[in-house]
């Protein structure tokens, strides 16, 4: 479902530079020491409107999050969430996520997060897919070394076409989940997507994988 029309939304974000940043390609290669203050970065592709990214960043403070969301009428959503429950460990980025290479130094995260990413299911739509190998080239040259991708998502089919774009790219597959919450896994920060479709029974879908060095 289309977001509604925010007309507010540029002003309101304008408004908020505390929890977003309006000019983030000028900390690339800097985010660590401007930014996070010397904490490790944790980078989520897709952010809608923040239940995870706010969730991670109070159950791992030590952490400094940065969320991208291309939607305004939709980060806006996520702004609100940061800003009420007063997360300092939160940088929020309304950007379209085309070109990682432009806002990040090669290895400067040092985990990344696709959420219930967008499955564009037509085969002529593949090279939009976020787990295409052009966007796969682009984590593998931000990420650290050893840091991890998690996927996670309700989507079987995108998910089967991830674990071979993943496998054909090389990377290691840590983890294959395929019923997520039977796990009960105590550190999981569920979105709000996630919530909607569990909540009707349908199975959650994880993968932690790690880039070939």
């Amino acid at each position: 479902m289309r977001a509604r029309h925010k007309p507010w939304a540029d002003d309101y974000l304008k408004e908020n530079n505390e929890v977003v940043e309006l000019n983030p390609a000028e900390y690339k290669g800097k985010w660590r020491q401007e930014i996070s203050e010397g904490r490790p970065l944790h980078l989520e592709i897709g952010t809608g409107k923040g239940q995870f990214i706010e969730g991670m960043a109070g159950q791992y403070p030590d952490i400094h999050f940065i969320g991208i969301e291309v939607v305004k009428s939709i980060i806006v959503s996520a702004v609100e969430k940061v800003k009420d429950t007063e997360r300092a460990n939160v940088t929020l980025i309304n950007e379209n996520a085309q070109d990682l290479s432009d806002l990040f130094e090669d290895n400067e995260i040092d985990q990344m997060y696709l959420n219930f990413s967008d499955p564009w299911p037509k085969n002529r739509h593949e090279k939009r897919r976020l787990t295409y190998h052009t966007f796969l080239e682009q984590y593998q040259r931000i990420l650290k070394p050893n840091g991890e991708l998690v996927l996670k998502t309700d989507n079987r089919g995108l998910f089967e076409y991830s674990l071979v774009s993943f496998s054909q790219f090389g990377c290691t597959l840590e983890e294959v989940t395929l019923d997520l919450h039977r796990l009960e896994d105590p550190t999981n920060v569920m979105t709000e997507y996630e919530e909607k479709f569990s909540a009707k029974g349908q199975p959650i879908y994880r993968c932690r994988v790690q880039f070939p060095k």
